[in-house]
């Protein structure tokens, strides 16, 4: 086989591997990925007073106001030829 089958074989089965490791597919041999073994717990004990946590829906938001004076459309400035152009 050429060298270009060898890598696409190779990164076929680093991606299987990789999918099936972070899956916990791998867990039987101690190889788990630390969202499987920490879930933090540690994290739950350490918030201050989360019962005074609410969630309120906002006002909304005020509309926007067209402006005052309608705005014109610039002017184009006139194109003068320039002499040493030519």
């Amino acid at each position: 086989m050429s060298r270009s089958w060898w890598l696409a074989g190779t990164l076929l089965l680093a991606n299987v591997t990789y999918f099936v490791w972070t899956q916990g597919g791998l867990a039987v041999f101690g190889a788990v990925p630390a969202a499987f073994s920490e879930h933090e717990p540690q994290r739950l004990a350490q918030q201050i007073r989360p019962g005074l946590l609410q969630i309120r829906k906002g006002t909304p938001a005020a509309a926007a106001q067209a402006p005052a004076v309608p705005v014109e459309p610039p002017v184009p400035a006139e194109v003068t030829p320039d002499p040493e152009s030519r």
